[in-house]
């Protein structure tokens, strides 16, 4: 089992350069991933809730440029509030920066009050987001898109994970994703999501995975043994807040 860390980017004044230099302590821990969730304009009482948001794929091309093996993925980013042609050419800088080492992570959004600020309807977030995974994916293997040129291209295909519990989640793993990603579950619940993947996917291999939230005192090793022992191939550790991250996760 692979285990990573979601960068504590949703935290009060959380200082960029800070979440980075996480990410590299992270690296000489021997963890093998990064992770970062997304919110371009969190509303109402959320704003306070997620503190300030960083965009992800902005602090991840800086710790591209900070690291060496470590993997860099998005957990998950609203694909539905992107503008597909700016997010292929995003996608590609940044694995031109980090080759072999991006995993883009999607998911449809679940707060209507921020589809509504970017004036994006939210009754069609999953259709939107199967619409720009396509279109992504067109430009990244073709390096044409709706009659222009994107160049340079990424070096290789950038895997795709999915994140969500709903069944339209799991049915899009099934379908497009290369790794699913659950969180805030139980691991008898996983297992029955897991099943369920399986069995939609057939023949194709998704890798099954989840995001734990680690509470001060927990024991990081008997929880990942726990993730582990029922099968979980990728499990992320959130640690909370900034502060204190690196000594919990040591």
């Amino acid at each position: 089992m692979k285990l990573g860390v979601m960068l504590p980017n949703e935290v009060e004044d959380a200082d960029p350069r800070e979440i980075a230099r996480l990410a590299q302590r992270a690296e000489e821990l021997g963890y093998t991933s990064v992770w970062l969730p997304d919110h371009l304009l969190p509303p109402g009482p959320f704003g306070d809730v997620f503190g300030g948001v960083h965009e992800a794929l902005m602090l991840l091309a800086n710790i591209a440029a900070r690291t060496e093996r470590i993997t860099l993925g998005t957990s998950v980013l609203i694909l539905p509030l992107r503008e597909p042609v700016l997010l292929a050419k995003q996608l590609a800088t940044l694995e031109r920066l980090a080759p072999g080492r991006v995993i883009l992570g999607a998911g449809v959004g679940w707060q209507e009050d921020e589809f509504a600020a970017l004036d994006v309807p939210f009754n069609r977030r999953g259709k939107r987001t199967d619409e720009i995974l396509a279109l992504v994916a067109e430009a990244h293997a073709t390096g044409r898109l709706r009659g222009g040129v994107l160049a340079p291209r990424p070096t290789a295909r950038i895997p795709l994970l999915i994140g969500g519990k709903s069944e339209a989640a799991l049915r899009r793993a099934a379908r497009v994703g290369d790794l699913w990603q659950a969180y805030n579950v139980t691991p008898e619940a996983w297992v029955g999501m897991r099943d369920r993947l399986d069995e939609l996917a057939g023949e194709r291999k998704v890798s099954a995975g989840t995001v734990i939230r680690a509470q001060r005192g927990m024991d990081l090793k008997a929880e990942a043994e726990r993730w582990r022992a029922v099968g979980a191939e990728h499990l992320a550790i959130h640690p909370g807040r900034l502060e204190g991250a690196a000594e919990l996760l040591a």
